[in-house]
């Protein structure tokens, strides 16, 4: 096996190194300005695909376009108010999109409108 294929990682291994007892191991934080997003333990960790629009969208693309990304797994939150520091966007379809309240970096993550559950993307926040 080449050193190449022993460096890559998957989804798997982001849930052993980031999620104990099915919850998120450690602190949530905001990747650009570090406010806090979850306590530990306190969200539970699916193996969902979702596609979240680009944090950073292309300037060149073309009006109107929304450029996006297929993510593998995200943090579940039952209750909005288990958030330390969140924020939700406008809504689009049955989905609002969570950004960090401090800074406005996102979408991080998104909010089902029917059942009212959020989603937090591994990918999109730091573990502390």
């Amino acid at each position: 096996m080449s050193e190449t294929e022993n460096n890559t990682t998957t989804p798997e291994d982001d849930q052993t190194e980031y999620v104990e007892d099915g919850k998120n191991k450690m602190t949530i934080k905001c990747q650009f300005c570090g406010s806090k997003i979850l306590e530990k333990k306190t969200a539970k960790y699916i193996p969902q695909k979702k596609e979240l629009p680009l944090m950073k969208q292309d300037v060149n693309r073309k009006e109107g376009e929304v450029q996006k990304e297929m993510l593998d797994g995200y943090y579940h939150v039952e209750n909005m108010y288990i958030f330390e520091n969140i924020g939700f966007t406008h809504q689009v379809e049955s989905y609002k999109y969570l950004i960090c309240a401090d800074c406005d970096a996102g979408p991080v993550g998104y909010y089902d409108l029917d059942t009212k559950h959020s989603y937090v993307a591994l990918s999109r926040v730091i573990h502390c």
